[in-house]
């Protein structure tokens, strides 16, 4: 479950997440920390299993429910049109 944002998304780092920017709709999404590290280790390759690890080491929560929030937000991502 690679991640790549589509062509018209650009992204922004800040100090509270990430940030992206729909320039097709003109609408911004912010994304916290949890969500800016699923995001990132998408995007630096990993699957769907490293995000909940990487979930799990940093906010100490069960394997099970990383995976789930994972799945929910690349679904998310996906169904705004904002990735693929």
């Amino acid at each position: 479950m690679p991640l790549r944002f589509d062509a018209h998304v650009s992204t922004a780092e800040t100090d509270y997440g990430t940030v992206l920017l729909d320039e097709r709709a003109g609408t911004y999404w912010e994304l916290n920390p949890t969500a800016t590290l699923v995001v990132r280790t998408l995007l630096d390759g990993g699957e769907a299993a490293d995000a909940a690890a990487a979930l799990v080491r940093a906010f100490d929560i069960e394997q099970a429910q990383a995976l789930r929030d994972v799945e929910a937000l690349v679904g998310h991502l996906r169904e705004a049109g904002l990735a693929s």
